[in-house]
């Protein structure tokens, strides 16, 4: 019996910034658009703008970086070695520990909620996710809350993403066991383009959507799309020949400007055309697979690897999985607070209450973040991998390709 070893990859640190800037776009995109902040708040805040107010699409950002995360560690450098049942519990303990842990958070924060009305102590308010029953707490139990059982965004919400993320890996897992058991990368890609191509043509045509935003519908095919395009995107560029990765180091420079730009004006313009964000995932892909491919072109490498941005990015799976409940805590206190410091804020100049919210709100999750991230997430995924991992294997195989990939 073959014992698989699997080394993961060094991380790509401008990957990870990016991801981090990603993260708390998405939190500035939901603080924005809360309608109970709107509500409260009579002005917008000073940074409010087309590209936060569309924020959310940047989930697709997330998509692709994990499909080049994915196939960086398991296809192109570690092909012939892959165990499905290994690839699975590592993927399981990156992201089980802190859904479940946020999951039971939200249920605590429920119950305290009827408590507190049940003794009159505070008054029932509606509010957006009212649909947080057992049946749904169960899909959340085994991350199938987003794969079309229920019609609603439920307990933490954001954690749609990770469902269908879930399940992703769990398909994409299943290829390249097949392609290493083929001995064949051609199929592998292959099947990644034809899944990337097929999704979106669902989405984008025979379901006429109006735009990219599927979550707890047809997320699933909105995560296919951009993470077999991640998949690709690597491809690509292990094909890119040395005289285009040696190129001026300002020439490389000013493309990885101009592919970042097209994908800030990408996300700015799916606000006045809905339509555009299914070009989301391909021009996240270029922008991205341009770092990946140019790590040491000049402008946008350097400002990636400063220290705050490598730190958001370590944290990024922590600020997008507790963000929501942050956000809820938020939303009781401005209830509480009421219009009388509101309005004396935003009379010292428009915007300053609904800008000091959202400064509040995300400095919160920040610091609420890197206590997950240090406590939660990091010994959990341990903790996880361990218990797993001593699970007996029913059977271990590898199969040596026929051909290596080139990086």
């Amino acid at each position: 019996m073959t014992v698989t070893v699997h080394r993961e990859k060094a991380h790509v640190l401008t990957l990870d910034s990016i991801r981090g800037i990603a993260a708390v776009t998405v939190v500035i995109h939901h603080v924005i658009l809360m309608p109970t902040f709107l509500a409260a708040f009579p002005n917008r805040a000073w940074i409010d703008c087309a590209f936060f107010r569309s924020g959310g699409f940047l989930v697709d950002l997330f998509f692709v970086l994990s499909g080049m995360v994915m196939s960086l560690s398991y296809v192109q450098s570690d092909f012939g070695h892959f165990s499905l049942r290994d690839f699975m519990v590592r993927r399981f303990a990156r992201v089980y520990p802190l859904h479940v842990v946020m999951l039971f958070v939200t249920l605590l924060f429920r119950l305290v909620r009827i408590g507190l009305v049940m003794a009159g102590i505070i008054v029932a308010v509606p509010t957006v996710f009212e649909v947080n029953n057992a049946y749904s707490f169960f899909l959340n139990v085994f991350l199938l809350h987003s794969l079309g059982f229920v019609h609603y965004l439920n307990w933490n919400a954001p954690s749609w993403s990770i469902s269908v993320e879930f399940y992703t890996y769990l398909v994409f897992g299943v290829v390249v066991l097949i392609a290493q058991r083929l001995g064949s990368l051609g199929w592998l890609y292959v099947s990644a383009l034809l899944l990337a191509a097929a999704s979106w043509f669902t989405l984008a045509v025979i379901l006429d959507k109006r735009d990219l935003g599927a979550q707890y519908d047809f997320g699933l095919l909105r995560c296919f799309t951009s993470f077999f395009l991640g998949v690709l995107a690597v491809k690509i560029v292990s094909l890119l020949p040395s005289a285009i990765r040696g190129a001026n180091v300002y020439l490389l420079g000013a493309f990885q400007l101009a592919s970042m730009v097209a994908t800030v004006a990408n996300v700015w313009l799916v606000e006045a055309y809905p339509w555009i964000s299914f070009a989301a995932p391909l021009t996240f892909a270029v922008f991205l697979g341009s770092l990946l491919a140019f790590p040491n072109a000049a402008v946008v490498p350097p400002m990636l690897v400063a220290r705050p941005l490598v730190w958001l990015g370590a944290r990024s799976y922590s600020i997008y999985m507790i963000h929501a409940f942050v956000v809820l805590l938020a939303e009781y206190f401005v209830r509480a607070l009421g219009a009388r410091p509101v309005a004396a804020l935003d009379a010292v100049y428009p915007g300053l209450s609904t800008t000091l919210n959202l400064v509040v709100v995300l400095a919160a999750v920040l610091v609420l973040s890197n206590l997950t991230y240090l406590h939660i997430e990091l010994p959990g995924g341990r903790w996880t991998r361990n218990i797993l991992g001593r699970i007996p294997k029913v059977s271990s195989s590898r199969a040596v390709p026929s051909a290596r990939p080139s990086n």
